[in-house]
Formats: C-alpha cells, structure tokens, sequence
C-alpha cells in the first residue's frame, strides 16, 4: 500500500525518453502487485495458463519490461527479503482486506454487477512463493539483473540509487523517498488514462519525477523531519495518529520541530516510534551484488512462457524482438565510450 505523499510532494512530468541510458531500480513487489492486481478478466478473474496457475504478474513482467527495456532504459528489479517484526500488524490488516473483499467480489459477481466485481478482485491479490520464483526465473531469462534485499525491497533500492549504481528508484509508493532515496519514479512506462476508483473519471498519466532534495527544500524539513511525518500520518510499520494526514503533519512539524514534542503536545503515543524511524534512516541492505545486463534467452523465454505456461508464440515473439533491440542499443551506447 505505501505511504500517501502525494497530497504535498511535487512530482515533474516526464516522458520515458528522458530516461534514456539510465538504470532504474524497479521494487519487484510493487510491479508484481500491480500486474496481479490490473492484469485480469472482465469478471476480476486473473489471467490463468491452461492448469490454472495464475500468470497476470508473468504477463505484466514480459510486456512491460520490454516496453521499457526498448525504450532505452536499463531495469534491476529488488525483491523484499524477510519482512520486518514492525510490519506484522499492517501484513495482518492487509490480509483481512484481502479477504472482506474476495466475499464482496463472489457477492458481486452474483448480482452480475462485473464493474464492482472487478474492482474488489483488484484487492485480493495475493504474491506466492512460487510466483516470486517463477518471475526471478523469467527475469534472469529476459538478460535482467535482480537483487535479493535482506529485508525491505525500497530500502534496497534507495541504497542503490545514494550509491549512485542506479540512477532512481522505481516504484509507486512514496515510501523510498523516507528511506533516502535521491529521485523517485514513479508511472514508469505507464501513460493513457486511467479511470479514478468508483467514478466515472479518467486521468491522464505520464511518469514523474521527484527529488527528495527538492521535497525537503520546498517543505522546509529535513530528512528527519520527513521521517516524522510519514510516522505521524502512519507507514508500512505504524498506523499513525487518526485525523493527521500530510499537510496536518507538515503544519504541526513546522510548529514544534519534534516529533516527540508533537505527541506531546497532542497527549498521545505512538508505539516502537523511534524504532521505526530508526528503520527508515538506518534499515538492514545489502552491498554484496551485481549488476549485468546480457542478451535475452529467447528460447528460455518461449519454452517457459509458451510451453509451460500457453502464451501465445506470436506476442512473446513480439516483446523478445523489443529486448534483442535493446540489447543491441546498450552494446552500441557501451562501445561509443570508447570513442
């Protein structure tokens, strides 16, 4: 779910162009979710292979890095490791939404209401084991690199992109940017419209660009203070305080400096506070990897995807010819610095 900053962090409009040559490092859970949660039929049906495994999270990774990848963008997908203790209460809060949904989809679809039945389906996805596997396998055979982060997955990321081996952080949360993160993308490689949840509105959307130096600057905090914020309007590993949202926080942040004058201040507590933003400035990554890019394995690819899993020939043939051009642009642009 992620941390909502939208209502006070400038994000720049971009297109994928201004990425060209760049490396991105892309939170493999985010992306998966997201697939698994847009990726399905009229009725909210995931799309499944013909033994009934789910394949929406195969799919979304297939198309959507090769749009990227031929686009002239270099991808690393970070996957999480062991989550931490003090996300347990939002993993539980999480999986009973996922479950008040699932008998609000089935009730939906009895009513042959598809528009909401859809849209509840949407929020049960659930990420196994083996779909974490099967999209490492793929990754590794469309020529991607991925990490293995100890813990969280955007902590990773933003550790990748202050080192400077990536140039941003790609993902739709806010939550890198708490974890230090210099530049968020966010949108990558989506653009259209996309109709608003419940109302009969679409919105245009292009990637954007934000910069956590710019945030800090123009909200006038630090990167502590930033931290505080996000705990006080709650994160991924506290609930936060009912009625304070961003700008609410933002104001009482300018007006006490502290957060613990700010609870306070207010009469409340918030538990395992210091510990948690202890965790975003200081969270457990890893600097044992690599990152090497190589030539897709087109036969890996069909024999996985066609094979085991019935994708259609032609379209994976389609998105493969899109990486062999990418892999191409990337040992071109390599030897041009030679010169």
């Amino acid at each position: 779910m992620g941390i909502d900053l939208g209502a006070i962090v400038e994000a720049s409009p971009r297109k994928l162009d201004d990425f060209l040559g760049k490396a991105m490092a892309v939170d493999a859970f985010n992306a998966l979710y997201q697939f698994l949660s847009i990726i399905r039929q009229p009725d909210g049906t995931p799309l499944k292979d013909s033994k009934g495994r789910i394949t929406s999270h195969l799919s979304g990774l297939l198309y959507r890095s090769a749009n990227i990848l031929h686009a002239g963008i270099k991808l690393v997908y970070v996957f999480d490791g062991e989550p931490p203790k003090l996300k347990a209460h939002t993993i539980e809060a999480r999986a009973e939404v996922k479950r008040k949904a699932e008998k609000e989809w089935k009730k939906a679809l009895e009513m042959g209401d598809l528009e909401r039945a859809r849209s509840k389906a949407m929020q049960t996805s659930r990420l196994t084991d083996e779909m974490v596997s099967q999209s490492k396998r793929l990754i590794e055979l469309m020529g991607i690199p991925y990490i293995q982060a100890p813990s969280e997955g955007e902590a990773q990321a933003s550790e990748m992109a202050l080192k400077g081996d990536v140039f941003a952080v790609a993902s739709q949360d806010y939550d890198s940017l708490l974890f230090g993160a210099p530049i968020l993308i966010r949108n990558l490689a989506i653009t259209g419209k996309r109709k608003l949840p419940r109302k009969n509105v679409y919105v245009d959307i292009v990637p954007e660009e934000v910069s956590l130096q710019s945030v800090l600057k123009i909200l006038g905090i630090t990167r502590e203070q930033f931290v505080d914020l996000g705990i006080l309007i709650g994160t991924d590993f506290n609930q936060g305080i009912k009625g304070i949202g961003p700008k609410k926080a933002l104001t009482l942040l300018k007006r006490h400096s502290t957060l613990d004058a700010i609870l306070s201040d207010l009469g409340v507590e918030i538990e395992n506070a210091k510990e948690i933003r202890e965790f975003f400035l200081n969270p457990q990554v890893s600097s044992d990897y690599e990152l090497n890019w190589t030539d897709p394995d087109i036969e890996g690819v069909m024999k996985m995807l066609c094979d085991e899993h019935n994708f259609s020939q032609d379209r994976v043939s389609v998105a493969l010819d899109k990486f062999v051009e990418a892999s191409k642009f990337r040992k071109q642009k390599s030897l041009d610095q030679w010169f």
